[in-house]
């Protein structure tokens, strides 16, 4: 069952939460950048806003699927940048992989999250869990 939840004030520079556990969160998660970057005034250029798009739903899946099977999604801007922060229950760190160039076994995601924010943060939730905060120029 998707648990997903979505809190934001309306016209302000508020970060936005969502929580998922199911794969209908992957979908949430990037409906929530776009409403959150629409928001924002001025708002990102359509690329930038693609890029935090791309990346969180990396980081999202990530954390379905590697991650504990749910998730916690905190966006946040300033006038230089764009935030995202996911945590997940699990304390294992993200590690790239080979990509599987067949098409089926994915590895892409960390390469391209890593590739794609300027910057990147790996940080352990008290008791167990991680958050992976990152950071776009806006």
């Amino acid at each position: 069952m998707d648990s997903t939840n979505i809190t934001a004030a309306p016209d302000t520079p508020t970060p936005i939460v969502v929580r998922g556990d199911s794969a209908a969160g992957i979908h949430q998660a990037r409906e929530a950048v776009r409403a959150f970057t629409a928001r924002l005034h001025p708002p990102p250029d359509q690329a930038v806003t693609d890029t935090l798009a791309l990346v969180v739903c990396e980081l999202v899946t990530n954390a379905l699927r590697h991650g504990g099977g749910r998730y916690t999604l905190e966006l946040s801007a300033d006038p230089h940048t764009l935030t995202a922060a996911v945590s997940d229950p699990s304390p294992a760190l993200p590690c790239g992989r080979p990509p599987d160039l067949t098409g089926y076994g994915g590895g892409f995601g960390w390469h391209v999250i890593r590739r794609l924010t300027s910057h990147l943060a790996i940080t352990h939730s008290p008791g167990t869990g991680k958050t992976i905060r990152i950071r776009l120029p806006r």
